[in-house]
């Protein structure tokens, strides 16, 4: 499952998988037990249906799709009667009980989800009110509820917070907001992976860069969510790390922009970020390369994230096809973030892959006509197109006249098709 997930909730999952106990070993689907229709994708949801039914539902209204409603109830129902949601609940009408680890990554993505295609107010502050019982007096969150704060955790309910109408910055714990823990997690400039954040401090209380931390972190302390936003470019000289003249300044803004410049660094090197597992080669990481497209592109600073976004169109097919739907959304809300075409992605339709996914939505958008190329891949302006009318025009007069008027209205109809 090579899609954004914390590190907490991966080693959560290990442990409650290999002791037997929890969820895990209750909930755990048999091969020949039967997925939910209204379910994305078709692997074990034991740890992700609810992260992934989200980014898929996030991902469909980013670009116009209206999802099935039976998708959408399906989410709302994992909810259990506290607020909290589960990674996956296989029976939805059985109260929640202390087997049933609920978490708040599986929780902060269902209300981004939920709430950003309307209707699901209840749901949603009944989410938003456990995320505030639950935040930890440094004002961040932790995967599980009083588990140790980390910037994945943290970012991922700054983004339900500011879905649902708060203001993260005035969410707070022992007078601290999750802005304060994220700034705590970030590198200063001047050393190794300065600008960049830490997922969580080390047991010395050492803080180790991380990419995918970095990619959440700046996302998060801009106040948005898993699916970004799309920000002009704020100019063109590459951003540098810059270091605070006040120690005890909170400048969450400019920690966004310091973070966004390691990440340009990093992706500076092989045009992608790179996972590194103990005991194994080193490999290209497609899901966070899409993470820090999308960081960059919400930083103001996409046109640095072009290139990885180019390696993704050619590289990403096999990887999404294996990991499913949580990795088309990704690949999705990271082209949308870079006023890319999600549907002509190297070739692939993602829209439609992650449709295909999960039930037939209730609507999708007509497609819109593709732009015609231009030279040396430049787009046309509107002056450039009207030249091109005009020359057509012409043609067309000039052909009815030799008596062949056919040709000219069948190419006009071609174009039209």
């Amino acid at each position: 499952m090579n899609v954004r997930r914390s590190a907490t909730a991966l080693a959560v999952i290990a442990v409650v998988a290999t002791t037997g106990g929890g969820q895990a070993s209750a909930a755990s689907p048999s091969p020949a037990a039967a997925l939910p229709a209204a379910l994305y994708g078709t692997g074990d949801p034991t740890y992700d249906g609810v992260w992934r039914q989200s980014l898929a539902l996030l991902a469909q209204d980013t670009v116009g799709v209206k999802p099935a409603a039976a998708a959408v109830d399906w989410l709302a129902g994992q909810q259990c009667a506290d607020g909290a949601f589960a990674p996956f609940r296989s029976d939805a009408g059985s109260p929640c009980d202390a087997k049933i680890l609920v978490d708040t990554n599986s929780t902060g993505a269902a209300v981004q989800a939920l709430a950003a295609l309307g209707g699901q107010d209840a749901v949603v502050g009944k989410a938003v009110t456990w995320l505030k019982s639950v935040q930890n007096t440094d004002g961040g969150w932790g995967y599980t509820a009083g588990g140790a704060s980390d910037a994945n955790s943290t970012s991922v309910v700054v983004g339900a917070l500011a879905a649902a109408g708060e203001k993260p910055g005035e969410v707070a714990k022992g007078g601290r907001s999750p802005y304060d823990l994220l700034l705590k997690l970030a590198l200063p400039c001047g050393g190794s992976g300065g600008g960049g954040f830490a997922y969580q401090p080390d047991k010395k209380g050492k803080l180790a860069v991380n990419d995918d931390a970095t990619a959440a972190a700046v996302v998060g302390l801009l106040g948005k969510g898993l699916a970004g936003e799309n920000v002009k470019p704020s100019g063109t000289a590459a951003p540098t790390c810059e270091a605070s003249k006040d120690p005890g300044s909170n400048d969450p803004g400019r920690a966004a922009r310091n973070g966004a410049a390691y990440l340009v660094q990093a992706l500076a090197k092989d045009g992608h970020l790179t996972s590194a597992l103990a005991g194994a080669e080193d490999q290209p990481d497609h899901g966070n390369t899409a993470d820090a497209v999308l960081a960059l592109a919400t930083a103001g600073q996409g046109q640095r994230a072009a290139g990885a976004l180019r390696w993704l169109e050619a590289n990403s097919g096999p990887w999404a096809k294996e990991a499913g739907p949580a990795a088309y959304a990704q690949l999705i809300l990271a082209a949308n973030a870079e006023s890319a075409d999600p549907r002509d992605f190297g070739g692939q339709d993602l829209v439609a892959l992650l449709n295909a996914t999960g039930p037939a939505p209730a609507s999708v958008p007509a497609a819109a006509a593709p732009p015609t190329a231009a030279k040396n891949g430049e787009k046309l302006t509107k002056d450039h197109d009207d030249s091109l009318w005009i020359l057509w025009v012409v043609v067309g007069v000039l052909v009815a006249g030799a008596g062949i008027g056919y040709l000219f209205r069948g190419r006009m109809r071609s174009q039209q098709l």
